[in-house]
């Protein structure tokens, strides 16, 4: 059975982005997230995670269509 919910930690290596920004985009309510146990440790559903993604493809064609992309090498 796959994981409904994973850890911060594993959002970073999804991504490939630091602790900092997972925890900036759970913050900022772009990803959802949930707390759960005595010391609050953060969960990401993984459909939330992978809705994320797709949220980002999209934006990002956006941007390609109308030629508003950073000049950003990353």
């Amino acid at each position: 059975m796959a994981k409904r919910f994973i850890p911060l930690s594993e959002v970073c290596e999804v991504l490939d982005i630091s602790s900092a920004q997972a925890y900036a985009l759970v913050r900022s309510g772009d990803l959802p997230a949930i707390k759960v146990g005595g010391r609050g440790q953060w969960r990401v559903e993984t459909a939330e995670l992978e809705a994320y993604i797709q949220r980002m493809y999209a934006r990002t064609a956006q941007l390609v269509a109308s030629g508003d992309l950073e000049d950003d090498a990353q």
